[in-house]
């Protein structure tokens, strides 16, 4: 099975590829990188016609190397994703955090969200089923840290951002790029913790008939 995913943060690939070479090794990966996009959206404020269009422009690129599924890795990009994956039905598209969303819809109760790119926390939470408890927490300064190449002040500022999520059931950590603190997030808040690129996966193999039988 060849998967395709598609970044927007080159910050992603290290994340999924980790949780495919735990959960789905046999899995063959190629990575698309447009690192131009979330600077593009954070500039707009908005995603846009033509930020649907650079979108369905990758789709298509990605379905005519032989894709088996699409995996998108950049979480405040919902509606552009939903354009590629009505375009390639019934080949799975997903977003990156809809596996996540439905694990932890699932559970219930109150459920964190912890981002560190601030659109995220305003296009991710009206993906979750309305009756759900949502408590967003932007960890500030986080992603800034991880651009500089600065790993171990980003999990600083997320560890410390996430004990105000000590109340919670559940958190949720809404980027790829935040499953490397999953378990410095755990000791901090005694809490569980899902995280989106693991459930990603699961849901892909599931999709693709992987591990059955």
């Amino acid at each position: 099975m060849r998967i395709t995913l598609i970044h927007a943060l080159k910050h992603s690939i290290v994340p999924i590829e980790t949780s495919f070479a735990r959960l789905w090794p046999h899995a063959r990966l190629m990575n698309l990188v447009d690192d131009s996009l979330s600077a593009d959206l954070a500039r707009d404020g908005k995603l846009t016609d033509a930020m649907t269009e650079r979108f369905l422009q990758l789709g298509r690129y990605a379905a005519g190397t032989g894709a088996d599924a699409i995996l998108f890795t950049c979480s405040a990009f919902g509606p552009c994703i939903e354009a590629v994956a009505r375009a390639h039905a019934p080949m799975p598209v997903l977003k990156p955090n809809e596996a996540m969303i439905e694990q932890a819809a699932a559970r219930g109760g109150k459920i964190g969200l912890l981002s560190t790119f601030a659109p995220t926390l305003a296009s991710m939470p009206p993906e979750f089923p309305p009756d759900i408890e949502l408590v967003p927490k932007l960890a500030e300064g986080a992603m800034a840290a991880l651009d500089r190449g600065d790993r171990a002040t980003h999990d600083r500022l997320v560890v410390e951002a996430s004990k105000d999520l000590r109340g919670c059931d559940l958190i949720a950590l809404a980027q790829y790029s935040l499953a490397p603190a999953a378990d410095a997030v755990a000791a901090a808040t005694g809490r569980p913790i899902l995280t989106t690129p693991d459930s990603a996966v699961q849901k892909l193999m599931k999709l693709l008939g992987i591990g059955e039988g």
